[in-house]
């Protein structure tokens, strides 16, 4: 029992499985709205680009 207890107290690599688990949780919302992202992303660059061009 006092294993279990030891166990169940010990804090070490809490700090990896939450490093761990935000990382799922991003990669999950990456995954669900890649269209969306892919879109965004690709007006910005388009835009930046648009603006580059009037400069030169």
């Amino acid at each position: 029992m006092g294993r279990m207890k030891r166990l169940w107290k010990d804090r070490r690599g809490a700090g990896v499985v939450e490093v761990l688990l935000i990382l799922v949780v991003i990669l999950a919302l990456v995954m669900i709205f890649r269209t969306q992202l892919i879109a965004l992303i690709t007006r910005i660059f388009e835009s930046v680009n648009a603006k580059a061009g009037a400069l030169y």
